[in-house]
This record gives structure tokens, C-alpha cells and sequence, in this order.
């Protein structure tokens, strides 16, 4: 009988168990059984009312490493905090149902975390397309060392984008994780993580692709009304967040201009630049 090595990694992963979705769930979990030099739990947080487990496809519903959380209401932030509680593992990094981990997507970052001791280490991501093709998101965080409320900087406003780097790209001490959270909005929970994470600790970015981001025509982010006043309320609620947390670490280092830039008299919602992702 296969012996379960203890976690060095979790992975935080919410789904609908919608049906459509269910064998990329399947190829994630290929993906996780494929790593290589790193052992993981992956905490499977299914999430709404129609989201049973019993709907799981066999090969991940006997497999030991995997644990559920279920949720029967439904909420991508409370799932993901949730999905905290039972990590075991002292890292821990996410990936969405539809996504995929290259082979040393978790070994390579938990590698430089153990030789670094930094709170938190990303990889780069890259978009699949239905034909295999990969192309790395052109991420606006540098390669290299990070030090905390740094990752902010290269986020100028979020009246045109979403923050300078994906939440999926980062793995973090778990303590750390459970001090910033995933925030309680309707979306762009994510964008909160990101902006937590980074901004009370250093880390740092390598030149590796860790992630899988995959395109195809059920991604929600995707969908034509994804861009409105909840999504763009998330972004400045995240980018408040950075802020706050570089003033705290740089004082003085933020100028009025650069405020009144990113947030002029008028807050109504605009639309963003969907050609960063």
C-alpha cells in the first residue's frame, strides 16, 4: 500500500462541481498527481447548494490527499477561507477547477520558500488555448525580490486594471495566508489575497511558469458582464488595501497626485482595461 507522505503543500481549490466543468476538474487533479519532488493535500471547497460531493469523479473521490469542504452557500470568498481551516501543510497556494499545474508548479516555489524563509513566493502564469498553446501573461511585477507593499507600486490604478500579479501564481506561508484572507466580496476576492499577501511580506517572483491559466467560453471572468460595479468595488477595495499597507511600511513614499490620479472626484464605475486580465 502507497505510504501518504505528511503535506509540505496544500492547494485551495472552490468549485460548483458544474457539469461542464467536471473533467477539468478531472485534468487538475492529473495535473497535482503529476508533481514532482513535493508531497500536497488539495482542499476541494464545493460550493452552493447543487455542489455535492457525490458528484465528484471517483479517481478524486478516493483519493486520500484529497480533503472536502463543503459549502452549501454559495461565495468564492468564504469558500476560499473556509478552505483554510483545513490546511495542514505549512504552504499553501491555490488553483482554479478549470486550471492546470505544470509539473514543478509546487516544488519549485515551496523549494525557494524553505531556502529563502520569504512569506511568500509566485511563479508566472500562462493562458491555454484550446489548442495546447501557452502564452505567459506579460505579469507587471518584475522577476525578482519583493519587499512588502512593493508589488503595489507596479498596480497604478485600479480604475484600468486588476492587480499586478494572480493570486493562483502565489504560494505563502500558511500562517500567513490565514492573516490576510480573501476579503467577503461578491468577486475579486482574489485581488484582497494578493494584495494581503504581499503586502505584509516580502517575497518574490521567478521567471518560471507555474500556472495554467486555461481559456475557454465558461470562464466567468470571461463572460461579458464580469466587468461591473461589484468587480470594479473589489478592485479598489483591493487597492486600498496595498495602499494602506505600503503607507504603513513607507511613510511618505505616496504623494497626493498619485492618489488623486487613481481616484478622481468623480467614483462612479468605469469601465477597465480588459486586456489585462
Amino acid at each position: 500500500m502507497h505510504r501518504i507522505e505528511p503535506p509540505q503543500v496544500a492547494v485551495i481549490t472552490p468549485t460548483g462541481l458544474r457539469p461542464e466543468r467536471l473533467g477539468y476538474l478531472s485534468e487538475l487533479h492529473r495535473s497535482l498527481r503529476g508533481q514532482e519532488d513535493v508531497s500536497w493535500e488539495w482542499i476541494l471547497s464545493t460550493n452552493g447548494v447543487d455542489a455535492s460531493p457525490e458528484r465528484l469523479p471517483p479517481e478524486i473521490a478516493t483519493d486520500p490527499r484529497v480533503k472536502i469542504c463543503a459549502r452549501r452557500r454559495a461565495g468564492a470568498a468564504p469558500a476560499r477561507n473556509t478552505a483554510l481551516n483545513y490546511v495542514t501543510a505549512p504552504y499553501v497556494t491555490a488553483a482554479d477547477d478549470d486550471d492546470l499545474l505544470s509539473t514543478r508548479s509546487l516544488a519549485v516555489r515551496y523549494e525557494r520558500l524553505v531556502e529563502t524563509g520569504l512569506g511568500w513566493v509566485a511563479g508566472h502564469s500562462a493562458d491555454l488555448a484550446a489548442d495546447g498553446t501557452l502564452t505567459t501573461w506579460a505579469c507587471p511585477t518584475p522577476v525578482g525580490r519583493h519587499e512588502a507593499g512593493e508589488v503595489w507600486t507596479y498596480w497604478p490604478s485600479p480604475m484600468e486594471s486588476k492587480p499586478p500579479m494572480g493570486h493562483t501564481m502565489i504560494m505563502a506561508r500558511t500562517d500567513l495566508a490565514r492573516a490576510c484572507g480573501h476579503g467577503g466580496m461578491h468577486k475579486g476576492e482574489d485581488y484582497a489575497f494578493v494584495m494581503g499577501v504581499t503586502g505584509r511580506s516580502s517575497g518574490e517572483l521567478l521567471g518560471h511558469v507555474v500556472y495554467h491559466y486555461r481559456d475557454h467560453e465558461h470562464q466567468w471572468t470571461e463572460q461579458a458582464d464580469y466587468r461591473d460595479q461589484a468587480e470594479f468595488d473589489a478592485r479598489v477595495f483591493a487597492w486600498n488595501i496595498g495602499r494602506s499597507l505600503h503607507q504603513a511600511r513607507h511613510s511618505g513614499d505616496i504623494v497626493g497626485s498619485a492618489v488623486s490620479r487613481a481616484f478622481p472626484r468623480d467614483h462612479g464605475h468605469r469601465s477597465g482595461n480588459s486586456a489585462v486580465r
